[in-house]
């Protein structure tokens, strides 16, 4: 009998899956070093997006 495929601890931090295979992500860069960014940049980067399509399937496996 097969192990069962766990789900990468890492992945299931950073990613979600939505929709039909869409994987969402959040923006990097805004961790820290805050001071010197601009208030548009800083609102910018809190909306999440969508990882790049010739990269779903790897990070679609890594959440399964």
């Amino acid at each position: 009998m097969a192990k069962k495929q766990k789900t990468k601890s890492a992945a299931k931090k950073r990613f979600k899956l939505v929709g039909k295979n869409k994987v969402k992500r959040s923006k990097a860069y805004r961790r820290h070093l805050l001071t010197k960014k601009n208030a548009k940049t800083k609102r910018q980067l809190r909306k999440g997006s969508y990882v790049a399509a010739c990269d779903e399937p790897r990070i679609a496996e890594l959440l399964r």
